[in-house]
């Protein structure tokens, strides 16, 4: 019997109907789930290029400073993000470029002996310095830090980011596609600004320029978010107190996790006491037993970013404003905590915009942001302003080191290095100056 093609015809007509109906509502359901927007889209680095992206190269020009590092007569310098730039400074007066290491990621480093520990974007890095023609890495940790991204413009909004792509290591305006994103908090991951944790020691002075010696630790400057005491390497982020056993240097061993509130900015470590800088204060831990922080105190003061340094009976904080921070304070306090666990305001002085500071003996280095480079006789705390020794307004100061008679500083424009063994005539022995395209 021979199929009627005329009711065959009448049931597939409509059956066909109904699937192109479906398709079509499917596809329109499909379809309104996505958005199309001018906007800033992620460029991802993936995991695998992240970690074999360590080199040394030669010639590479001073772009965009970071945070600065000294030990056994070597200054690093980190190129936000990039890598580092390693410099002799046994002749300060003429330093000789070295070297530049690419450590895609890096914001911050310390180093104790001739090992280096560096941040990668969400890795810690054990780097080997002892020869700096050779330096190249012998330990990570990876995820291990907090996934974040580098600042986007401010004129469209930012696309929405996949950390299964890799690292985000820039941002390219363009016309983004993507699902509609229903989380109330669009943009959960924080943004690298040049905030800090600060790590000064005694310099070591075994050092040569034939290398970097394996004992000892180097100075940091205020703005920085590493810390080594002993054995123990302390690694800060927002609101988190990493603690690292490095006996073995090569593996450090993550031992403990201490959240001391949130936004945490700085750290500066004298022999037992840890002085961690925030957006509304600064918090004192008892380090006499390194692997397990005490807390002692909290201080408070208004919203605003802080590095602090501590001299003695005294704490040198600085607060400003323009930053993510918050706050309308452009100042610096100074805090007696002889009674470590009740500290208070001695004097607050206005500022401009101070960034990083250090001090030496009755010396006070301030960095005051478009004001420059700051020294003042800080011998009577109640009267530093009025004892203002010299300044440098055409310098964008950012962070410095004291180091015996000599002082580093990192600005917007590079490095420069200053004489101050005749307070009352600084001089200026060398400058390592940013290279614009």
């Amino acid at each position: 019997m021979k199929p009627n093609l005329t009711i065959m015809k009448a049931k597939i007509i409509p059956i066909i109907t109904l699937l192109s109906f479906f398709s079509l509502f499917f596809y329109s359901c499909e379809d309104a789930t996505y958005k199309e927007y001018k906007g800033y889209a992620p460029v991802y680095l993936s995991y695998k290029d992240l970690r074999t992206g360590i080199a040394g190269e030669q010639n590479v020009d001073l772009k965009n400073p970071g945070k600065i590092y000294f030990k056994d007569n070597y200054i690093f310098i980190v190129e936000e993000l990039k890598g580092i730039h390693v410099f002799d400074n046994t002749n300060p007066s003429s330093p000789v470029k070295k070297v530049f290491v690419k450590l895609p990621g890096v914001v911050d480093i310390s180093i104790s002996g001739y090992i280096m520990y560096a941040d990668s974007y969400v890795d810690l890095v054990v780097l080997d310095v002892e020869n700096i023609d050779n330096i190249h890495e012998v330990g990570r940790i990876t995820d291990i830090l907090p996934y974040t991204v580098p600042p986007a413009g401010t004129d469209f909004p930012m696309g929405n980011v996949d950390q299964e792509k890799g690292v985000v290591i820039d941002w390219e305006l363009r016309t983004i596609k993507e699902k509609i994103n229903y989380n109330p908090n669009p943009y959960p991951y924080p943004i690298y600004w040049r905030s800090s944790l600060s790590y000064m020691d005694k310099v070591n002075s075994s050092g040569a320029s034939s290398g970097v010696s394996g004992s000892g630790v180097g100075i940091g400057g205020s703005m920085a978010r590493f810390g080594i005491k002993e054995k123990v390497l302390y690694v800060v982020d927002q609101n988190t107190l990493k603690i690292f056993d490095i006996t073995n240097k090569t593996t450090p061993l993550r031992i403990n996790d201490i959240y001391p509130g949130w936004n945490v900015e700085t750290m500066f470590l004298t022999e037992n006491e840890m002085f961690l800088g925030t957006t509304t204060g600064m918090i004192i831990f008892d380090i006499s037993n390194p692997t397990s922080p005490v807390l002692k105190a909290f201080f408070n003061h208004a919203r605003s970013c802080d590095p602090v340094i501590v001299d003695d009976t005294l704490a040198y904080i600085t607060l400003r404003t323009g930053t993510n921070c918050g706050g309308n304070l452009n100042c610096l306090d100074v805090v007696n905590i002889k009674n470590i666990a009740l500290p208070t305001t001695v004097m607050s002085y206005p500022m401009t915009n101070p960034h990083g500071l250090g001090k030496d003996g009755d010396l006070l280095f301030i960095c005051d942001g478009s004001a420059g480079l700051k020294v003042y006789d800080a011998s009577d705390p109640k009267q530093i302003t009025l004892h203002l020794i010299y300044t440098y307004p055409n310098i964008k100061a950012y962070d410095v080191i004291p180091i015996g008679d000599v002082l580093v500083l990192i600005g917007d424009d590079g490095l420069y290095q200053y004489n101050y063994s005749n307070v009352q005539n600084i001089s200026l022995m060398s400058s390592i100056l940013v290279v614009k395209n």
